[in-house]
């Protein structure tokens, strides 16, 4: 009989994997308390340096199943999930998912998925990308000036370059329009070319 884990994550720790373990009870698996690994863990973080996440490889065995609740409580992306898919099919465990459907992730049907929605998932990225991208141009030819705002107004970056001629130090007048030297620096070297 193989032994079922679940593996739990919340971002901030104003968060609770509560909700997630009664997901997993939902749909039919009962799960010892000592075999729920919890952690609180942001998911920009790879699943291989999780404490938590090393604590139940260290656990798992042949034959062992692994259930979470979506995709992303294994990984940060789509290639970061398939490759900690692969090392548990490599430890011999079965990983299911709930959010689709149950399915077996290690099994050949479970790899088309995965391949699928890394698919997707790329093809929504260079979506994105390419709105952006025509966004940005359009904004462009309007005249729109792109960027963060400049920390000194027009009037103010003439005033530090002539200030600057005359003597006065890039830190005070870093200070006095509470900003950078480097703003102030850039001012600089932008009349110099």
């Amino acid at each position: 009989m193989p032994r079922i884990f679940a593996y739990v994550r919340v971002s901030t720790a104003g968060q609770t994997t509560e909700n997630q373990i009664r997901e997993i009870e939902a749909a039919g698996f009962t799960i010892e308390p000592r075999r729920v690994v919890s952690e609180t863990i942001s998911g920009s973080v790879a699943a291989a340096p999780r404490r938590g996440f090393v604590r139940l490889l260290d656990k798992l065995e042949t034959g062992d199943i692994l259930v979470v609740t979506k995709l992303d409580r294994l990984g940060r992306n789509a290639m970061d999930v398939r490759a900690t898919v692969d090392r548990l099919a490599g430890l011999g465990a079965r990983v299911h998912c709930l959010a689709l459907g149950g399915a077996d992730l290690t099994s050949a049907a479970g790899k088309m998925t995965m391949q699928v929605i890394a698919a997707v998932a790329e093809f929504e990225r260079d979506l994105l990308v390419e709105r952006t991208q025509a966004g940005l141009a359009r904004a462009k030819a309007e005249g729109k000036s792109l960027g963060r705002p400049g920390a000194l107004s027009h009037d103010q970056r003439e005033d530090v370059i002539q200030r600057l001629e005359a003597g006065a130090s890039v830190s005070a007048l870093a200070r006095e329009y509470a900003t950078s030297r480097q703003t102030i620096m850039r001012a600089r070297n932008a009349s110099a070319a």
